[in-house]
């Protein structure tokens, strides 16, 4: 059974209840005086205890993804493997794998999520739930992916699609991502409607060294997050899948920890990520004990942690040629000062839009408000790329400006607009 698991985390239940009744049963037994009576109460706790905490973690681990699989847990993953075999399983395809840097993975808890594509992968895309495997940080990450159905279509079979790296909260999972703001059923509906173009999403956590949260920072002589996330990620899904490989078509979008790496990954790598979304990201990192030491000591880390705050960036940097979505509440939410100050910073060529809601917190509620209205910004803000084999040119079509995608405004376009995020039903 998957460390994950839904089955797993019953049996534990199971065996904790099964425990305390066991102990309550044959307490009266183990209450008499002797020292084989007084080991048998200590055995009787130690066991109802480890039961019970055993079921506690698991259910933790189950909702927040901190160890995706036991080789995670244990340690066991120091080597990346150079190849990997297609299986038959439902979880078990990837696409062409040349290199071996995506793996297939079990579900994941993907099996515990509704409202996933069900039926021809041509009519309704799917979600695969995978491993993927950093070559320069060796680091192994789950992830799911989520292919719209144009990908499994034949008038598309040549076509590289855009590609979204969704990333989660700290010290929340990818099963966040699928569960709770349900990117690949918004995703799904958006394609369908013809309000947001048909893109590949992955989705992942924020951190490569769990449980310590690395920001998305290559930490001196620790793990390298930046690196896996504009280097290894992108070399794995190009290998795998039919994605772009024009920075123009690689956006970064995330919630609270995930918002705080996207913006970093686009402004601090603009030929990686050319747009990011953040909903509730901060925009500075800073240390604290789920970090520790980010930036090493001395003026070399002061250094390294500066170039790490965004409005420092602004200040003292030349602006990169991205675009960002940025959201939060007047009302609710601590990160609203420094989300206008972020706003007002922002100089040509670099562009940001914004959510603005009236009240909101920092939890999944306000971002189910604000995710919608993110998906459709950032697909307007992605090119579709080339074919995968070169075609001679063709003249672009009347109207339409080559290598921008319909909707989208140029990137040296210094306006800031609002982006209207959904009313609540009800």
């Amino acid at each position: 059974m998957g460390l994950t698991s839904q089955s797993l985390e019953i049996t534990v239940i199971v065996l904790a209840v099964v425990c305390v009744a066991a102990t309550v049963w044959l307490w009266p037994r183990l209450s008499r005086n002797g020292w084989r009576h007084v080991l048998g109460r200590l055995g009787a706790i130690a066991v109802t205890q480890l039961s019970i905490v055993s079921a506690l973690a698991l259910a933790v681990n189950a909702n927040f993804e901190f160890y995706g699989n036991w080789d995670e847990l244990l340690g066991n993953n120091e080597q990346a493997p150079a190849s990997v075999s297609q299986g038959d399983g439902q979880y078990a395809t990837v696409g062409n794998i040349k290199g071996g840097l995506i793996q297939p993975a079990g579900p994941q808890g993907l099996d515990r999520v509704t409202g996933l594509p069900q039926g021809p992968a041509s009519k309704v895309g799917k979600v695969e739930s995978v491993r993927i495997i950093g070559r320069r940080t060796r680091a192994i990450n789950p992830g799911f992916v989520y292919l719209p159905p144009q990908y499994f279509q034949q008038q598309f079979h040549r076509q590289r699609f855009p590609v979204m790296v969704v990333i989660s909260g700290y010290p929340g999972g990818i099963m966040n991502l699928a569960q709770h703001l349900q990117i690949p059923q918004n995703a799904g509906q958006l394609i369908a409607q013809g309000k947001m173009q048909p893109t590949v999403i992955v989705m992942v956590r924020p951190t490569i060294a769990p449980p310590r949260d690395t920001e998305c920072v290559d930490v001196p002589g620790g793990p390298q997050a930046e690196t896996f996330f504009t280097k290894d990620l992108p070399d794995a899904m190009k290998s795998a899948y039919r994605v772009g490989h024009d920075p123009s078509a690689w956006g970064a979008f995330g919630y609270s920890s995930g918002g705080t790496c996207s913006l970093q990954l686009a402004m601090r790598n603009p030929k990686a990520y050319t747009s990011a979304v953040s909903l509730s990201g901060d925009y500075a990192i800073k240390d604290d004990l789920t970090t520790g030491s980010l930036f090493g000591p001395g003026p070399t880390g002061a250094q390294h942690q500066r170039e790490h705050d965004l409005l420092w960036r602004l200040q003292n940097l030349p602006s990169p040629q991205v675009s960002v979505l940025v959201a939060s509440s007047r009302q609710g939410e601590s990160d609203y000062g420094d989300t206008m100050k972020f706003i007002h910073a922002v100089k040509p060529p670099m562009r940001v839009d914004s959510i603005i809601l009236p009240h909101g917190s920092h939890q999944f509620g306000t971002w189910r408000r604000e995710v919608v209205p993110a998906l459709e910004w950032q697909s307007q803000q992605l090119t579709f790329p080339q074919d995968t084999e070169p075609n001679p040119p063709q003249k672009p079509a009347p109207g339409q400006t080559k290598g921008v995608a319909k909707g989208q405004a140029p990137a040296d376009d210094p306006s800031h607009k609002r982006v209207e995020a959904e009313r609540p039903q009800g």
